[in-house]
């Protein structure tokens, strides 16, 4: 079923309940009404005839008078049913209801009489009860209204159908223009074209949605062709490097001992740099998705590994490491926390002189790195956190510049911050703020963590 078709179906049918629920509501007021009417008449009518003490038929109303054993009075042609004795007894107070007499049906009001009351030339010792009646016309009046109330239901529900129709017609025409925009735009995959924004409602809403959508999917292709571009250009020099190192290979029996291990050592190194791209550049196309495994940890404990590792690599330069740790408990992935931590520690490492001190601080679920190098110049402070960015006094040093982009990748998934700023006295000064929770009950095997 088509989306124009339940839409003129939802008209319809709503249109066919309220004619009919109209209808109905018009159709018991009348009969209501009638009834009312006719009630009236009667209580008059038994008012008058109790007055008069004397009972009597005309055209156009019938009355009797039967006392307590049911037993006919005065007047007569009315049936005397179990509920009329009752009234007649004072069992039962008075009441209308609807009889056939000879075919016909008449509408009647039955009330009692107390003791002692005249009828003519006959007293009710015991009481008794009036009955008076009149002849009922709501039937016919009710059938003669039934259908015009009829024609009135079938006439809506033929033009609920027609407006039903023309409704969805009008409310299709931009809808059907946003999908000949919509597809239009995924044959040719112009990413750049916009919808005009439309009004302000629920199309034009929908319009502006698709538009920042197309944004987002702008913005990541070029994202992805940047990255590409990238690491295009980074991988060039250290395959450039190797390709040279491996033509010299051709000729290694020319060179000496001395020249042969440099040679090799070149060519490691060189295959060193390649590999830690080819795992930055895989970190990096995982995107900023959570992680897919998060589990309760200590980050002190976690943040100790990490110094003893970049201890390790520093003791070749003489750098060392002072940690200060307090207890402090996170939700996050392991080993892509630790990854984000231990390129904070290699990239204060890497610009510190030789025989510095990195001061790192770990409490309350920050992680903060303080390096006495050269520092950051002010305009390449935005960018530290960018892709393949480089300062110009770093192009010289071994690196990706990719190292900070994933510490702000992951942290950004933890649900973290990270903030670097330059010291005043020289040096660079970086924090990482990420979620705390409180100690589990049963916490993990925290020996995983080897502290220094």
């Amino acid at each position: 079923m088509t989306f124009r078709t339940r839409l003129v179906l939802a008209t319809t049918v709503a249109v066919v309940a309220a004619a009919l629920v109209a209808s109905t509501a018009s159709f018991l007021a009348a009969r209501n009404s009638l009834l009312g009417a006719a009630d009236n008449s009667l209580t008059a009518a038994a008012k008058k005839l109790t007055a008069d003490q004397e009972i009597s038929t005309t055209t156009a109303t019938l009355a009797q008078v039967v006392n307590s054993a049911g037993a006919v009075v005065s007047g007569g042609d009315l049936p005397v049913s179990p509920q009329v004795i009752l009234v007649a007894s004072g069992l039962a107070p008075a009441f209308f209801t609807t009889v056939n007499v000879g075919g016909d049906q008449l509408r009647e009001y039955v009330e009692p009489l107390p003791a002692g009351t005249i009828i003519g030339t006959s007293v009710l010792e015991e009481g008794g009860a009036l009955q008076v009646a009149t002849l009922l016309n709501v039937n016919s009046e009710l059938a003669r209204l039934g259908i015009v109330l009829g024609a009135v239901a079938l006439i809506g529900v033929l033009l609920a159908v027609i407006l039903g129709w023309l409704v969805a017609q009008t409310a299709l025409v931009p809808l059907n223009a946003l999908t000949a925009a919509v597809e239009d735009l995924a044959e040719t995959t112009d990413l750049t074209r916009r919808l005009l924004p439309g009004q302000p409602d629920e199309l034009g809403r929908l319009r502006r949605t698709f538009n920042r959508l197309l944004e987002a999917l702008e913005f990541s292709r070029r994202a992805q062709s940047q990255l590409v571009v990238d690491a295009s250009h980074e991988l060039r020099t250290p395959l450039t490097s190797l390709r040279t190192n491996l033509e010299v290979i051709r000729r290694v029996d020319e060179l000496s001992e001395a020249d042969r291990s440099v040679l090799v050592d070149d060519v490691l190194v060189q295959l060193q740099e390649l590999t830690d791209l080819v795992g930055d550049l895989a970190e990096l196309a995982r995107g900023d998705q959570m992680p897919v495994r998060k589990e309760p940890l200590r980050l002190d404990l976690l943040v100790r590994d990490a110094v003893a590792v970049a201890a390790t690599h520093g003791r070749t330069q003489g750098v060392t490491f002072d940690l200060t740790a307090a207890e402090c408990w996170v939700s996050a992935e392991g080993d892509r926390l630790s990854r984000a931590v231990g390129n904070l520690l290699d990239n204060a490492r890497k610009w510190s002189p030789a025989g510095g001190v990195v001061g790192v601080i770990c409490r309350d679920g920050a992680v903060v790195v303080r390096d006495h190098g050269p520092g950051i110049a002010p305009e390449d402070l935005p960018h530290v956190f960018d892709r393949f960015y480089r300062a110009p006094s770093a192009r010289g040093l071994p690196g990706s510049g990719l190292g900070l982009a994933i510490v702000a990748q992951v942290v950004k998934a933890e649900g973290g911050t990270i903030r670097a700023e330059a010291e005043p006295g020289g040096g660079t000064h970086m924090s990482m703020q990420l979620p705390t929770i409180p100690p589990p009950v049963d916490p993990p095997y925290e020996a995983a963590f080897t502290p220094l």
